[in-house]
């Protein structure tokens, strides 16, 4: 059975939402998932000219994490890499390591009341769609598949949860 260790990354991390998106993730994926409490420092990350952390340097120091199961880190905080204005999430193609922000999954982001079990079912389509980049996955063109990028926050609430069956079968869910 699979292990995934999900991991708080910056501040503002509730760890009410990491077990909520723990028990999703284990239920969807059959994984045994487990909350660490203490929070990467994110600082390291942060880019003063963006106002923004750069992804790529959080996954590699969540890659470089001890131990062998998967690592997933969970942000507040807003997210890029350098070619485009924001991330939702990042991954290690093939690796053990994937990265994913709330902060733009927020229905209050974008002027709107908040909404948890909003958040939650995005949050829980980006986690997955992540740990399928570690899993080898590449973006898939059935739009409905969680394999199918999403460079907006519409996309994101289009598509579904799961993999359509040609990446569950290239994932080994099959």
């Amino acid at each position: 059975m699979e292990s995934l260790r999900l991991i708080p990354v910056g501040d503002g991390v509730p760890l009410a939402l990491l077990d909520q998106v723990a028990a999703a993730l284990a239920r969807r994926l059959g994984w045994s998932c487990h909350v660490v409490t203490h929070a990467v420092d994110a600082g390291f990350a942060w880019d003063l000219k963006r106002n923004q952390y750069y992804s790529t340097a959080l996954l590699k120091h969540l890659a470089d994490s001890p131990g062998k199961e998967r690592v997933l880190g969970i942000a507040a905080c807003d997210l890029y890499v350098p070619v485009l204005t924001f991330v939702f999430g990042e991954a290690q193609l093939s690796g053990r390591a994937a990265l994913a922000s709330y902060h733009r999954l927020r229905q209050d982001y974008y002027g709107l009341p908040p909404d948890e079990a909003v958040l939650l079912d995005r949050l829980v389509k980006e986690c997955v769609h992540e740990l399928g980049h570690t899993l080898g996955l590449r973006h898939c063109s059935d739009w409905q598949c969680v394999m199918a990028s999403s460079h907006g926050v519409e996309r994101v609430d289009v598509k579904s949860a799961d993999f359509c069956r040609e990446c569950e079968r290239a994932a080994g869910f099959r």
